[in-house]
């Protein structure tokens, strides 16, 4: 079951959406809010799995209550304006929907959410500690089916909005996670992230080249952000000098 709840400063569109979650039987609404500030409060005393968030509201507009959160649930935004659809998906939000929101619109992006929940709660990224002797690996949903990555094929990662393509030796897979979901399971000793939207395997890395780092056929680009950081760990600790 997924708790959500509903941020709209309209009554109207706050009804409208309580009836549409009140039909899917995967979704149960904690609570409905006028602001982002009322939201709050709900948040320390109630499990929220998934908001539906409006962007223009008083007090505080969605986007400004996505910038100051920290760790916020998922994420599906419900507005009229189309012009946020960028700025929305830079700060992770699950889905977009335009209103007037539509039934069928609406239970695609609730079951994209559940799928989602699903690859978290479920641990179906379940990668094994080093203080057992399990296989190292994890699944992961692609489609309609769920994918074995052996970890120490994996060549790199790329995020892309909620999505990820974990690239390995044996071909390229898509599906439904966060970058930071990913970054967070796997050992920082033997993975390293080289851009926002990149994390490579350090054992992998052939060369690095200015601005970006090889991997088999691959060019990865490496951000000022994160070169200096590339260089202590993959290069200065192997670096062999006259």
């Amino acid at each position: 079951m997924i708790n959500c709840a509903i941020i709209d400063d309209e009554p109207l569109a706050r009804e409208g959406l309580a009836n549409y979650v009140r039909e899917i039987d995967f979704l149960h609404l904690t609570a409905t809010c006028e602001n982002p500030v009322e939201l709050t409060a709900v948040l320390d005393k109630h499990t929220v799995d998934l908001i539906f968030l409006d962007i223009q509201m008083p007090k505080m507009n969605g986007i400004e209550f996505l910038k100051i959160t920290q760790k916020p649930p998922m994420v599906i935004i419900t507005t009229a304006f189309p012009t946020y659809a960028l700025e929305g998906f830079q700060l992770n939000v699950l889905d977009y929907l335009l209103k007037p929101i539509t039934f069928d619109r609406f239970f695609k992006s609730v079951t994209k959410a559940k799928d989602y929940h699903q690859l978290i709660s479920s641990k179906a990224l379940n990668i094994p500690s080093k203080e057992n002797d399990a296989p190292d690996y994890f699944f992961i949903k692609c489609g309609n089916k769920y994918e074995k990555i052996q970890i120490a094929d994996i060549l790199y990662i790329e995020g892309m909005q909620n999505y990820v393509t974990i690239y390995t030796v044996n071909g390229k897979f898509m599906t439904l996670l966060y970058l930071k979901n990913l970054e967070q399971n796997l050992d920082s000793q033997s993975f390293i992230r080289v851009h926002k939207s990149y994390i490579v395997a350090i054992d992998k890395i052939q060369a690095i080249d200015g601005s970006e780092v090889r991997i088999q056929s691959h060019n990865i680009p490496v951000s000022r952000n994160y070169r200096d950081q590339v260089i202590e760990q993959v290069v200065k600790k192997k670096l062999w000098v006259k």
